[in-house]
């Protein structure tokens, strides 16, 4: 079992920035894929960021948060920051981390993912 904690919410400006941190436990993978996804209220949950991690790197981004956010790789094995700047009322939601070993497959559909955080809020202010 891998076991994720989010960190680093709160509530903030328009226009601040934020660093979300995701740290795995448990069991971890060598290669795997992980990402963001965010839930407002009476929403679905939507896809924010995946980071894929082989031989190489790949990341990808949803269209609302391109050029804004960014997720990275930490120094640990399957920890992962989503640094997000220029936020958006919009941005207002819990955004959750998930983990998959499995790196094929869609990374921006939620059940590609066998591992999910509690989840952190994320609140921006007009």
């Amino acid at each position: 079992q891998v076991q994720l904690v989010e960190s680093g919410g709160g509530l903030v400006q328009a226009g601040d920035s934020l660093r979300l941190s995701c740290a795995a436990s448990g069991r971890t993978f060598s290669r795997y894929a992980m990402a963001w996804f965010r839930q407002a209220p009476g929403k679905e949950r939507e896809f924010v960021a995946a980071i894929v991690v082989t031989a190489t790197r790949f990341t990808y981004y949803a269209g609302s948060v391109k050029g804004r956010f960014t997720i990275s790789r930490g120094s640990a094995k399957m920890t992962v920051y989503l640094q997000m700047n220029s936020l958006k009322p919009e941005d207002t939601a819990v955004y959750l981390c998930a983990a998959d070993g499995d790196v094929t497959g869609s990374y921006f559909t939620p059940s590609k993912y066998a591992y999910w955080g509690q989840g952190t809020q994320v609140t921006v202010s007009s």
